[in-house]
């Protein structure tokens, strides 16, 4: 009975990532989602694994373009191994499905000849075992997908003799997060109804790596694509299962994702300057060019310059992360020379009246002239120093 298998999902292989506004890296972080699978390939062979399962969204939608069909197909080829694959919400079934389209059918018979597509609510056997496949054939399944298998008996199972039994389905399960927990959601999986005598339930949906009970795990996309929060969230993996008996199972978690995705959360203080939050991106990031996202928050008070530090930095890490998402929740606040810098200016009387009277807007008990004020205080600042060769108290 013993069988080893990759168990993944949600590869959403042709996603836009339409937040990303340079098109160039936009086309780097889709086309990680193609390379994960060459690194699949050679799980394949390090763990002798006899088939792949992908518990749903392979594709992140049924009208993706023909190259990333011809593409994506030309990856699972080179797997050499059986890729058996349920419709998710993204890439569901139902008539006139892109898993019945003229083009991928002969892209897959011709690309991807291991590829298997599961369309039916039907036991599937192979050599090693039995797969009982719950694809998605609508986007929104007001029915459990996996209620076929609620009557299924030990019995059930003599004609397949001792050959390990495994579920695979899509959809999130009661009381997992927000969506599940919504009366009437869709794709809702009732694992308490699914009878004890499968060895193993292989879910796809949830982009982190979980295990939601005993032999029933969540896969996790194997390419993270989207920050994520929280202890629970573990996505960028792929898990090797082997099946020894009834009693025996074996669930690894391999790390299977290249692109980095980072949150780094900084408060400016005194104790924290800008060569601190220099330092950690550094550590995060530094040695690496398009291969990392970032989102950045960015707290406390801060005095021009470390505004124009902060700005040159921003810069800087653009230049080399895919996306940065910033939000910047730093309030100015300019040194004492800073400020009789600009006003105490001798030799540049508008310039001093101008910061004098921006300076008293600055106090005001108005939040938004505090606010206009402080910018454009900030504004001649830059200017002056730009005429000091970057200098602004010479």
């Amino acid at each position: 009975m013993s069988v080893t298998f990759l168990h993944t999902a949600d590869w959403q292989i042709g996603k836009p990532f339409a937040r990303v506004p340079d098109d160039e890296k936009r086309t780097l972080i889709r086309q990680a989602r193609i390379d994960v699978i060459q690194r699949l390939g050679e799980l394949v062979e390090e763990k002798n694994a006899k088939f792949v399962l992908v518990a749903g969204d392979l594709f992140d939608s049924p009208t993706i373009s023909k190259a990333v069909v011809s593409a994506t197909c030309s990856a699972i080829g080179a797997l050499k191994v059986p890729v058996l694959v349920i419709p998710g919400n993204h890439d569901f079934g139902g008539p006139g499905c892109l898993w019945e389209q003229e083009f991928f059918l002969k892209e897959q018979q011709s690309l991807a000849p291991n590829l298997r597509v599961l369309l039916e609510r039907e036991p599937i056997e192979l050599d090693e075992c039995v797969i009982f496949p719950c694809p998605l054939l609508r986007r929104h399944e007001s029915r459990d997908p996996c209620g076929w298998l609620e009557d299924f008996a030990e019995a059930d199972f003599d004609k397949f003799g001792g050959k390990a039994r495994i579920v695979l389905a899509h959809g999130s399960i009661q009381g997992f997060d927000s969506r599940s927990s919504e009366e009437g959601a869709p794709n809702l999986i009732s694992l308490d109804r699914i009878p004890p005598c499968f060895d193993y339930i292989a879910l796809g949906d949830w982009h982190g790596t979980k295990e939601v009970g005993q032999n029933r795990w969540y896969a996790g996309t194997p390419e993270q694509d989207r920050f994520a929060r929280g202890t629970e969230n573990d996505p960028g993996n792929t898990l090797a299962v082997t099946i020894r008996d009834r009693d025996s199972l074996l669930v690894e978690k391999i790390q299977t994702g290249r692109l980095g995705w980072h949150f780094i959360d900084f408060t400016f203080s005194d104790s924290r300057s800008i060569e601190d939050l220099e330092a950690e991106g550094s550590q995060r990031f530094a040695a690496r060019a398009g291969k990392d996202l970032l989102h950045l928050t960015l707290r406390g008070s801060i005095d021009f310059t470390t505004r124009e530090q902060i700005d040159q930095l921003v810069e800087s890490w653009n230049s080399r992360l895919l996306r940065i998402k910033l939000f910047d929740e730093t309030t100015i606040l300019p040194s004492q020379q800073e400020l009789e810098a600009l006003v105490n200016r001798a030799g540049d009387p508008l310039i001093a009246r101008v910061a004098a009277k921006l300076l008293l807007r600055s106090e005001s008990h108005d939040p938004e002239e505090q606010k206009l004020a402080s910018l454009a205080l900030q504004e001649l600042h830059q200017v002056v120093a730009r005429e000091k060769g970057g200098d602004p108290f010479s």
